[in-house]
């Protein structure tokens, strides 16, 4: 597993990612990337920093900000749809709490090993799910558009992409997510025929094709290898950090579900090893980790053996935490023929390192630098605003 806590300073932290920064403001022959083009910005989830999350309004403000790539986020109905949601858990992210005529599918169930009690888009038909508005999941953000939009399905969000792609003039790919597949599979209701028989309908086959297909799971993507020439990404989860920047292992999301069933002991940090990588390279054509992989950070700890409010506004959060030097994932990546997408990018303060000073721009530089070859963001247009 990479070491994220080092003995470098502070100060020698800050002044490599900064001058990082500064050498990605050269011009576009400074561009790092695997193909020497300049970083994709992806829509993640549409442009949820504006709207709410999985919406045709969402995706198409994305566009609309400047984004390459929409993701859209894949689940299942109970009649089979395809739909777009962060997960099959809707309690957060529609309007189904307050319906009562569906107060009663509330229900518990294991999602990759873990107990969960919520509304599951799996036992709603999509006739059902069409009923429901969308709403913003994180509170601080705008709730004034919550229930106005519908949840789309995959379809929708390829007429979507493809329309504006004909009415832009420049090319909007899609960039679908695999929501728990193995979980999908035990339920009889398996994505990836599913999205491979869309894909083929739209004419995406091919790598060269505006599609890029992710998945945390490892198993799914060697299937997928296998029928389509599309572009396939490794995402790689890390879980939660401890105050030196470390990933603490066992916590929920530091490795692939499928890998842990089957009773393989590697975590998500062993798939960014040389070895790891070498074997993603032979299913896979990018990776796609957690930006903590490439640039960490710490907290800076007190007396009382408490973090620091570094910012002396009486909570602690990201802007109480000081950047790690980055690594050399990306490199590395390179080195393996690996594209590298990281996510995700915020754009409020409170998520962003003291070091950043409040400036999400100098965050975008500081990872653009390192020669990522796309990111994904709420913010669409900060992101391609700091790509200039």
């Amino acid at each position: 597993m990479p070491s994220f806590a080092t003995n470098f300073t502070r100060s020698a932290a800050l002044a490599m990612a900064l001058a990082s920064a500064a050498m990605a403001q050269s011009g576009p022959a400074a561009h790092r990337t695997l193909d020497g083009k300049p970083p994709l910005v992806i829509g993640h989830r549409g442009a949820p920093g504006y709207l709410p999350d999985h919406t045709l309004e969402g995706y198409k403000r994305a566009i609309e900000l400047g984004a390459d790539f929409i993701e859209p986020d894949l689940v299942i109905t109970k009649d089979g749809v395809l739909i777009a949601r962060h997960e099959p858990m809707i309690g957060e992210t529609t309007d189904v709490a307050s319906r009562p005529e569906f107060a009663g599918r509330k229900r518990k169930m294991k999602i990759d090993g873990a107990e969960i009690e919520d509304w599951f888009a799996f036992d709603f038909t999509l006739a059902e799910i069409r009923t429901l508005g969308a709403v913003q999941p994180l509170k601080e953000r705008d709730q004034s558009h919550n229930g106005k939009y519908r949840v789309p399905t995959f379809q929708e969000v390829i007429d979507l992409a493809k329309a504006e792609s004909a009415r832009s003039g420049r090319v909007i790919g899609i960039y679908p997510e695999t929501k728990h597949p193995s979980m999908h599979a035990g339920l009889g209701l398996a994505l990836e025929d599913r999205l491979l028989d869309a894909l083929k309908a739209a004419g995406w086959t091919e790598k060269s094709s505006p599609v890029i297909i992710q998945s945390f799971e490892t198993a799914n993507l060697k299937y997928l290898r296998g029928k389509t020439g599309v572009r396939l990404v490794q995402l790689v989860g890390a879980g939660s950090l401890d105050r030196n920047g470390n990933i603490r292992p066992g916590t929920p999301g530091d490795r692939p579900y499928d890998l842990a069933a089957a009773g393989d002991p590697r975590r998500y940090a062993d798939l960014l090893t040389p070895a790891g990588l070498a074997e993603i390279r032979l299913y896979a054509d990018g990776v796609g980790p957690s930006k903590v992989y490439l640039i960490s950070s710490r907290q800076e700890i007190g007396s009382d053996d408490k973090p620091k409010d570094l910012n002396g506004d009486g909570k602690i959060d990201g802007q109480d935490r000081v950047l790690l030097p980055p690594t050399d994932i990306v490199e590395k990546a390179h080195q393996a023929g690996l594209f590298v997408h990281t996510w995700t990018f915020r754009s409020e303060p409170h998520r962003l390192a003291s070091d950043f000073k409040r400036d999400p721009a100098a965050e975008y530089r500081a990872f653009l630098s390192l020669g990522i070859d796309g990111l994904f963001s709420d913010h669409p247009d900060h992101a391609v605003a700091a790509r200039k």
